[in-house]
């Protein structure tokens, strides 16, 4: 079930999905102007577009990986993973691999 919250610059949804009977949460809202940010985050990590640093997720040890070129929750789970972190990688998620075929790595 997605709650979604409006008003009239912008729309925050938020979602639950279920992957490898490990919980995410993800969240899209939208910029006036420019492309969606969005994220589906689990116990372990998350997925995000490319508005956020993995540099500083990087910095702070946070299992993390970018897409890029998507506007939807879908988008990103069909999206190729562009740069992962180092505690990505530790966990199996790794830059070129499809979202949707790793991301119960990050629950």
């Amino acid at each position: 079930m997605a709650l979604i919250f409006s008003s009239w610059f912008s729309v925050i949804e938020i979602d639950k999905f279920e992957f490898d009977s490990k919980s995410f949460q993800g969240v899209l809202s939208t910029i006036p102007g420019g492309p969606n940010l969005i994220l589906i985050k689990g116990e372990k990590g998350f997925v995000m577009c490319g508005y956020l640093s993995t540099d500083v997720a990087e910095r702070v040890g946070l299992a993390a990986a970018i897409v890029s070129d998507v506007s939807s929750f879908e988008d990103v789970l069909n999206a190729e993973i562009k740069v992962a972190t180092s505690a990505a990688n530790e966990l199996g998620v790794e830059a070129g691999q499809i979202v949707r075929e790793v991301i119960g790595k990050l629950g």
